[in-house]
């Protein structure tokens, strides 16, 4: 029985990376393709090998999020637990996808977890939680809006003089690139996610110690299941980012998606913090944005997604209890 919920577990966790994927699809290519530098298809195809290379090219935040989040007991309880916080995230992500709003994916899952464990009355790791959560959640759309604004002043500074025709070409080209540093900065961060909850449901179901290396296997599964998840596009959220925030020219475009990858790559090798690609590229578009003038920025959109942002870890915390107190009703 306890073989069969881990091999559930497994493949649940699977199915959210693949949602993740599609749901954040728009986060690497979404300034791209408003900006005519890559074609849809072609941007995804990128995306989803960059995810999954992304996703090879370390471990530590799979480490915080299978070890510093909770700690559930080992055995059937432990796997019921794991299982409903990937229910919870999983619901609020096709939630907020139906709507197109760009919540975080990573933030659905850490409420999952939070509220499966507490509705187990199991304990929360809550300084992991402020630490490596917390924090960074709010510093990291304050970086990326402010570090979106320098560069694209930047850029501003640097080619006032070129030729307008020209310029935009080459920074579709450089576009190519930006969005290509996103994409590995989503499989850098998001597939750690997932390599994490598969590694906390091995460890809890007994099948890998808990100070051992993530097994080769659960790496090479979550990158491919988020490189699928990616290349099936998320087209909702990608028309809120590409165009509702704000029409974006190529500069622009690259001065978001580098701002973004840098503050993506820096939390996940420096500090192994879990921080939510969708708010760093979100922040980041807006603070672009703002360098033209406040005006060009559609505040009241921006304030939508700022909301779904408040609301993700609570909302899919109380899914995540529901679906908690069901499994546990029927497999407890």
């Amino acid at each position: 029985m306890e073989l069969a919920l881990v091999i559930g577990v497994v493949v649940i966790a699977l199915v959210f990376d693949y949602t993740n994927g599609f749901h954040d699809a728009a986060n690497a290519i979404a300034t791209s393709v408003s900006t005519r530098a890559l074609t849809p298809r072609l941007a995804l195809l990128m995306a989803a090998v960059m995810n999954f290379i992304g996703a090879h090219l370390g471990t530590s935040v799979a480490s915080t999020v299978g070890k510093g989040i909770i700690a559930p007991p080992d055995g059937r309880h432990g796997l019921i637990i794991v299982g409903a916080a990937l229910i919870g995230a999983i619901v609020w992500n096709l939630i907020t996808w139906y709507f197109g709003l760009p919540s975080s994916s990573s933030h659905a899952l850490i409420g999952g977890l939070i509220g499966s464990a507490l509705a187990a009355t199991e304990s929360v790791k809550w300084g992991g939680v402020v630490e490596k959560v917390v924090i960074p959640m709010v510093l990291s759309p304050v970086v990326g809006f402010f570090l979106g604004a320098l560069i694209m002043i930047a850029i501003l500074w640097i080619f006032r003089k070129a030729n307008p025709h020209k310029a935009g070409k080459g920074f579709r080209y450089a576009q190519t690139v930006s969005a290509a540093g996103m994409a590995l900065g989503h499989g850098l961060q998001d597939a750690q996610k997932t390599m994490g909850v598969i590694f906390l449901a091995l460890v809890v179901g007994g099948y890998v110690p808990q100070n051992s290396d993530i097994p080769e296997w659960v790496i090479t599964a979550s990158a491919l299941a988020i490189s699928l998840g990616t290349y099936a596009g998320g087209w909702r959220i990608m028309r809120t980012l590409g165009r509702r925030i704000i029409h974006l020219d190529p500069p622009q475009g690259f001065a978001a998606e580098a701002a973004a990858a840098g503050v993506l790559y820096t939390a996940a090798i420096g500090f192994g913090a879990p921080i939510s690609t969708t708010h760093t590229i979100t922040s980041a578009i807006m603070g672009v944005g703002a360098t033209k003038r406040l005006s060009a920025v559609r505040w009241g959109i921006a304030g939508n997604i700022v909301t779904a942002w408040v609301l993700t870890i609570p909302a899919a915390a109380v899914v995540a209890a529901i679906g908690y107190f069901i499994l546990n009703l029927i497999l407890g």
